[in-house]
């Protein structure tokens, strides 16, 4: 766990304290994700924990490549979707999260039901971020690992 994560209590153990600079609930990024790239592919923000956001992705029509499987680039929308919301709501008011690089390992084939992507960040600059996602199948089993970077830009 990241220095930046962690506070020391009176008894020695070790609090996450939460990463958000703003209250945030997924309905309200689902809310904000109307009309775009998330709504064509089905992606849903399902959880907000203190270090790490949440979303999943149908593996559908909408998100398969002609050999009836989970496209590449759907699970790389979903990576960089669900890093690029989370980031955006570690930062101070007046900047905006972009995507920098995006580095995405498929590991297992997908050809039906959902795919979920956790992200965590590895690093919290102020002019950078490096964020991990890991993407499973419904049994939880590893399907994609992405490490996305962000630019912190100022939005003035």
């Amino acid at each position: 766990m990241a220095n930046y994560r962690r506070i020391s209590n009176l008894d020695g153990f070790f609090v996450i304290k939460s990463i958000w600079t703003t209250p945030i609930t997924p309905g309200e990024i689902n809310q904000r994700c109307q009309g775009t790239l998330c709504d064509h592919l089905g992606i849903e923000f399902i959880e907000i924990g203190k270090d790490h956001m949440v979303a999943k992705m149908p593996v559908d029509r909408r998100t398969t490549q002609p050999m009836g499987i989970l496209h590449g680039g759907g699970t790389a929308a979903l990576a960089e979707t669900v890093a690029s919301a989370a980031a955006n709501y570690t930062t101070a008011p007046g900047t905006v999260c972009v995507g920098l690089e995006l580095n995405i390992n498929h590991i297992r084939s997908v050809k039906s039901g959902w795919v979920t992507a956790t992200t965590k960040p590895l690093h919290l600059g102020k002019s950078t971020q490096v964020w991990e996602i890991k993407i499973v199948n419904e049994n939880g089993q590893l399907v994609s690992a992405a490490r996305l970077t962000i630019a912190v830009l100022n939005n003035g």
